[in-house]
């Protein structure tokens, strides 16, 4: 076996480097106003731009990157040092639209956001449907040719910046839920609250209201009754980015913890000698090391193919197992910093607010659980848990969105999360 990065992987990684520390430079502003200026957001578009890191699962052909699973998730990580939600400036494109846009939706919408000139915010999760996207009360009710959607939708992250949004609604009188294209300056969507949240985050999560919008018939995405398929290929695919996230968060409170404790002198010594303090960096150090080797792992085994519902369940791992031990690793980080870990300034405050919210949103960890015992249940342990002897050489590329439409998906569609 041989687990070191490619060539390819290796000039990713340093482009990553580079990107996220010319993004760092605008950490501070975000804590401060609690987003960017205008002008800010699109100096650091260009700079994204000019990187050539946006749209990485999107095909070449339509402007996007058409990176790999695993080159992927070598990025994120990288992406996920970055505080207060800045990850969120390298766009990429909805799972649901790169699988379900015919030709005129791709025109209008999918080329021009990996171009960066639209963004789109998906919005699913309502007041009595987090966990359970099932429970939609969104209505679209049919018109001569078109469609009018009322209903209410909380938390749609990128909400503020976004001009058209992805919206879960059920299609009466046939109850089948559907996801829509709706642009955000159509009559009727109102963005109704902007809450605030535990961490400053670069973009909002506003709620919206839709009122009798009007919407004809090329707004709907994919199929009529195709929405949770979308919205479960949605899920598998920002579940990996979450655990790629809390990997790159962890390692760099744990860098800063560290560095610290060699400076901080306490009983005559630095407290990097005291053995309480190298507990705590040692347990740390091994909690990124495993996660790490989880979420490449697992991308790899997406690249190849394989079994979706495996894989599911397989992702479901990662994202509790990293986002879990990311809470860890920045918790332990704010210890060794003592007070100064508790002042917004420092950065391992800003990411102990940012992480917390990486066990909620795409699925809680309780929701993870659940999937990955079913999977226990229904096919049993050596999926989970062993090598793969071989697969086949034709696998997922970075521009196949796995879909997990082969089985129920019953546990993939709890915990909608935003």
């Amino acid at each position: 076996m041989d687990f070191s990065l490619s060539p390819r992987l290796g000039e990713l990684k340093e482009r990553a480097v580079d990107l996220a520390r010319k993004i760092k430079e605008y950490e501070d502003e975000c804590e401060a106003r609690n987003g960017l200026s205008a002008q800010s957001r699109d100096a650091l578009r260009q700079t994204v731009l000019a990187s050539g890191l946006q749209a990485m699962n999107a095909p070449v052909e339509w402007g996007g990157a058409g990176f790999g699973w695993s080159e992927q998730v070598v990025v994120e990580e990288e992406l996920g040092t970055l505080t207060n939600g800045l990850w969120a400036a390298v766009w990429r494109p909805t799972a649901a639209a790169l699988l379900a846009c015919t030709p005129e939706q791709r025109e209008r919408y999918l080329i021009p956001e990996n171009r960066g000139e639209r963004f789109g915010a998906r919005a699913i999760t309502e007041p009595d449907a987090g966990s359970d996207p099932r429970r939609i009360a969104t209505v679209a009710r049919r018109t001569g040719d078109g469609y009018r959607i009322s209903g209410e939708k909380w938390f749609v992250t990128l909400g503020d910046v976004a001009d058209y949004l992805l919206v879960l609604a059920v299609v009466q009188p046939d109850a089948a839920p559907t996801m829509f294209l709706v642009d955000k300056d159509t009559p009727g969507v109102r963005m109704t609250a902007t809450p605030h949240y535990t961490h400053n985050f670069a973009y909002e999560h506003p709620h919206f209201v839709l009122d009798e919008v009007e919407v004809g018939p090329e707004a709907v995405l994919g199929e009529v009754g195709g929405g949770l398929a979308l919205v479960q290929a949605t899920f598998f695919e920002e579940r990996v980015l979450v655990a790629a996230h809390a990997v790159g968060a962890a390692e760099r409170a744990l860098g800063l913890a560290a560095d610290w404790a060699r400076e901080r002198v306490q009983g005559g010594r630095p407290i990097i000698e005291h053995q309480l303090i190298q507990a705590m960096l040692a347990d740390s150090a091994t909690d990124i090391a495993l996660n790490r080797t989880l979420v490449y792992r697992l991308a790899w085994e997406i690249d190849q193919g394989g079994d979706m519902r495996t894989l599911s369940a397989k992702v479901a791992m990662a994202k509790l197992s990293a986002t879990e031990a990311a809470g860890r690793v920045v918790d332990r980080a704010v210890q060794i910093f003592g007070g100064r870990g508790y002042v917004r300034d420092n950065p391992v405050e800003r990411l102990y607010r940012d992480v917390r919210v990486d066990r909620i949103w795409m699925g809680t960890s309780e929701v993870q659980r659940l999937m990955i015992a079913k999977e226990i249940d229904k096919r049993g342990l050596p999926g989970l848990l062993r090598f793969p002897v071989a697969y086949g050489t034709e696998g997922a590329t970075g521009t196949d969105v796995p879909d997990a439409l082969g089985g129920s998906g019953e546990a993939l569609l709890e915990g909608a999360g935003r």
